[in-house]
């Protein structure tokens, strides 16, 4: 007696070119989602990760994970624009929950809160919205440390009141010790536009390749399929 065992896969040229020029087409995807990110403050390179399967599960196998390196840091005329030298992400309050961002574009609103702007609650250190006293009739009143200390000049007093300190945590929501927080700054995305056209170029010409054996496959079996026809 004679025990086989294994796992066989069968699958027609006509399916496996459609799979991979879905594939394909979602790697392009990426990488254009990339490109359309260079200029955005606080984006993240996306970075396509291709499972050893995916010869059979298509773009089933297909994941992304985020390039964390630290962008290109530009200067900006608004004092609550501040941008991290470190790795690290800002807390915020959107109405989802809260999210992490690198987008480090601040405002006060009406009611002295520290939001973005899109109106999502920054958080402290210690999880809570940052709000200040009273809103600054000149925002350069406001001071921003290394740390994400803010303070702001009282006018009433004539010192400096601490308003609290900005909270940076890691992917994992651990606090970071030493954000390096820059004030009048704003950190553009990691992206190198460079490197997206090369990396792009490999998979246009996969996408065209399987698209061309697709065409001769959809061809040969059009053909078989009428002189199958005509022969009954």
């Amino acid at each position: 007696m004679r025990l086989n065992s294994g796992i066989q896969y069968d699958d027609s040229g006509l399916t496996a070119s459609i799979r991979a020029m879905h594939l394909d087409s979602e790697i392009i995807g990426i990488c254009n989602e990339n490109i359309g990110g260079f200029d955005k403050v606080g984006y993240q390179r996306k970075e396509a990760v291709v499972s050893s399967f995916t010869e059979y599960l298509g773009v089933h196998g297909l994941s992304t994970t985020r390039d964390d390196k630290v962008g290109r840091i530009a200067q900006s005329p608004n004092p609550l624009d501040i941008a991290l030298a470190n790795k690290g992400y800002f807390q915020i309050r959107t109405k989802d929950g809260v999210k992490l961002t690198r987008d480090g574009r601040f405002q006060i609103g009406k009611d002295g809160t520290l939001l973005t702007l899109e109106n999502a609650q920054v958080l402290s250190n210690a999880g809570v919205p940052i709000k200040f006293p009273f809103i600054p009739q000149d925002l350069k009143q406001v001071k921003i440390d290394m740390t994400g200390k803010i303070t702001m000049f009282n006018p009433d007093t004539y010192k400096l009141t601490k308003i609290g300190q900005i909270g940076v945590v890691d992917s994992n929501g651990i606090a970071v010790t030493d954000p390096n927080v820059k004030q009048g700054y704003n950190e553009f995305s990691n992206v190198a536009l460079q490197q997206e056209f090369l990396s792009i170029m490999p998979y246009i010409k996969n996408f065209d390749a399987n698209r061309q054996m697709f065409m001769l496959q959809n061809s040969v079996l059009g053909k078989t399929i009428s002189q199958l026809s005509s022969s009954s």
